[in-house]
């Protein structure tokens, strides 16, 4: 018997503004002289601004679903359309056995010589030595490099909104969260990166412990791959965010698809004094969570860079670990060994068929 379907619990404060704070906000960011002249221009595109806020245009541009929805004639947003056909296409080079072997190597850190801290990261030096591991072994690689939303204009990765907590099915796959433009919340890398992760056989994680935690920019993205653990693929069944609607497609029965299943990791985790062995861990039940697989023991790593000793020697101490560095290539190679066997779909992984009794 289907569970009757609670209705969704309201009460928080409402974050609306009125116009004036509205508009204080939004020319906040033309500060600089050289939009003084412009003064008048900005009046009228601050209006258009709080127009598009007022009368809350998420997505402005959309267009039918069609035949491939369960509501074919759902209006879906153009930019999710968009970013479901390059999740279909990524998958479509992950099962291709004739195409290359890929791997994706996340550098987490988010210091860049770019910006204020001035100098590269440590995270980024083992990249590097990753990914000429897996070259050398004929592997497709991209690096995806995290630091770049501290670095480069126009790059974000907005905060998970927790849709998934309401009901799984209202938490979409891709994010259908992003862009909203009412709220000004464009720019979303996340479109971009979901891909990334899809089309790749093998992933590599690099991270520093940032306050006994992984760094604030992979954690970002850990949250929004929330979607990629049971999210729906077809937006048209809950209409939108339609909390009632989602929850009853839930109760009703709800298989929470692993989009990432079967991929293979490696973490590397690197910290000055405390807190690695805990990152490392935190990160590998992640990804098992996933259902991803393990890469082998020594594909997970966490080791002390230059430990109690000043940071501004950090670097000086990386080079003097030879042996870190080698630790680091053999967990590069490890992963290069499993994901051409995930790739060629030889890789052993007992008890894939098995169907856990409970999903969540």
């Amino acid at each position: 018997m289907t569970k009757p379907t609670p209705e969704p619990r309201k009460g928080m404060p409402s974050p609306r503004l009125d116009e004036a704070t509205f508009r204080r906000r939004f020319l906040a960011r033309y500060v600089d002289p050289a939009f003084e002249p412009l003064q008048a221009e900005l009046s009228r595109i601050a209006d258009a601004a709080w127009d598009a806020y007022d009368n809350s245009r998420k997505s402005p541009h959309t267009q039918k679903a069609g035949a491939d929805f369960h509501d074919p004639n759902y209006d879906l947003a153009v930019d999710w359309l968009r970013a479901k056909a390059d999740l279909d296409a990524a998958q479509a080079r992950h099962d291709d056995r004739d195409g290359p072997c890929r791997v994706l190597i996340v550098n987490a850190s988010s210091r860049s010589e770019h910006t204020c801290p001035g100098e590269m990261s440590k995270s980024f030096r083992l990249a590097e030595l990753a990914r000429e591991v897996f070259e050398a072994d004929g592997i497709t690689v991209e690096t995806l490099d995290l630091s770049r939303l501290a670095s480069e204009f126009g790059r974000a990765i907005h905060p998970c909104k927790a849709c998934f907590s309401t009901a799984a099915p209202l938490c979409h796959w891709p994010c259908s969260c992003y862009p909203n433009y009412s709220l000004g919340q464009v720019d979303d890398w996340m479109n971009e990166i979901y891909p990334l992760w899809v089309e790749a056989h093998g992933v590599m994680i690099i991270t520093p412990v940032n306050w006994y935690q992984v760094s604030s920019p992979l954690k970002l993205m850990m949250d929004r791959l929330v979607c990629a653990d049971g999210g729906n693929p077809d937006p048209t069944l809950t209409h939108g965010k339609h909390a009632n609607e989602a929850k009853a497609v839930e109760l009703a029965g709800w298989d929470y698809p692993k989009h990432l299943k079967g991929r293979v990791f490696s973490v590397v985790v690197h910290g000055d004094v405390e807190g690695a062995e805990n990152v490392r861990r935190s990160l590998s039940d992640w990804l098992r969570f996933m259902d991803l697989v393990p890469a082998g023991v020594n594909a997970e790593l966490d080791r002390y860079i230059g430990y109690w000793q000043p940071y501004a020697t950090n670097h000086e101490a990386l080079d003097a670990d030879q042996a870190i560095q080698e630790e680091v290539r053999n967990a590069a190679r490890t992963l290069a060994e499993a994901a051409h066997a995930n790739h060629a779909g030889t890789l052993l992984m007992a008890g894939r068929a098995l169907k856990p009794p409970r999903q969540k």
